[in-house]
């Protein structure tokens, strides 16, 4: 039965490894260079007060060659668009198909109990999803690790420099790809089980799967664990807006002593800690003519502060692993709704 199965999946295997060969081969005839150009940066055993000058200048360099940022961009796309790819056209198919074109009488009539006929495929295909999915995140890490260690170091203003928390960052690498190709995978099986007919139950997981990712860095993951808080000084790397009437807004997107730390949000503060987008009379002139130097430094002269709501960077292996046990989870109800389906309710 085993060996059944992976003749009938050889399509998928041939393609999958067909993919990450091509993968491979990009990476590796432009990592060596990106390595070099990061030996070459200065970034390694740098001073914390100019490295991140220093990453900031890797990443010009990135930009002003073109290519690294496409490579970065398309890697991080590839593996994140792999496991709604393998709901589609592994998943879907693989009960649906059966049943669409009547091949389910026979498949079904043999010594193979039901049972073990979806347990095979689901093993088969699960494992095959999960491993093809981590192989490309792995070799987008491998590749991207000079950037990962750029961003850490305080480089940013640029599409190479997204944090760790990133919502395409964070679902393309350490475990969570293992995950989400477990549940697109069961996913679209029980599109098919349900619907029995292969296109309509493509569409169901391509929409129920999007729907997941959208929902997962907008609600869920935010929540998984409680948010730190603190007050910090008005410094250098803040989003300042103004307008004339005074009014105002202050963000931040990193926090000292934190690096790597996932900010959630951030906004002024007045002394007592109370929201304020209003400045302060004395400094109304200043916010609504300055922009930048003289406003911030009259609103920090009145006690206005950023307040930053964040997750800190030590929780990003436990929001890896929460987040990949609730996927898993979720494929192992999905399995069994299955075999229950397959087993006793379709003909």
């Amino acid at each position: 039965m085993i060996r059944l199965s992976l003749l009938q999946f050889r399509v998928q295997v041939i393609t999958a490894v067909t993919a990450l060969a091509a993968f491979a081969v990009l990476l590796a005839a432009t990592g060596p260079h990106l390595a070099r150009l990061y030996g070459a940066s200065g970034l390694t055993g740098c001073q914390p007060a100019s490295c991140g000058d220093l990453a900031n200048q890797f990443f010009q360099q990135l930009n002003a060659a073109g290519t690294y940022q496409v490579v970065y961009l398309l890697g991080i796309m590839l593996v994140a668009l792999a496991p709604a790819v393998i709901g589609l056209f592994w998943g879907a198919p693989l009960v649906a198909r059966e049943l669409e074109t009547g091949t389910s009488a026979l498949a079904w009539s043999q010594s193979v109990t039901r049972t073990r006929w979806l347990a095979v495929k689901l093993t088969v295909g699960g494992l095959a999803a999960m491993a093809v999915t981590e192989g490309l995140s792995l070799l987008q890490a491998w590749w991207a690790a000079p950037i990962s260690r750029a961003v850490g170091l305080g480089g940013s203003g640029t599409s190479l420099a997204m944090n760790q928390f990133s919502p395409l960052v964070f679902v393309t690498h350490g475990i969570t790809p293992l995950g989400y190709a477990a549940f697109a995978f069961t996913l679209g099986v029980t599109a098919g089980a349900l619907i029995q007919r292969t296109v309509p139950a493509m569409a169901v997981t391509l929409v129920l799967f999007a729907a997941v990712q959208i929902a997962m860095p907008l609600w869920i993951r935010p929540n998984l664990f409680p948010a730190e808080h603190t007050t910090v000084a008005i410094g250098r790397d803040i989003t300042f807006s103004n307008n004339t009437q005074g009014n105002f807004t202050l963000a931040t997107g990193t926090l000292a002593g934190q690096p790597g730390a996932w900010i959630l949000s951030s906004g002024a503060v007045d002394a007592a800690g109370h929201p304020v987008s209003t400045a302060p009379a004395a400094c109304t002139q200043a916010v609504v003519s300055g922009t930048g130097p003289s406003g911030l430094a009259c609103l920090a002269s009145h006690g206005i502060r950023i307040a930053v709501t964040y997750q800190p960077a030590s929780r990003y292996w436990a929001f890896q692993w929460t987040e990949t046990g609730i996927c898993l989870a979720a494929a192992l109800a999905l399995a069994g709704y299955c075999f229950r389906r397959v087993s006793r309710r379709l003909s």
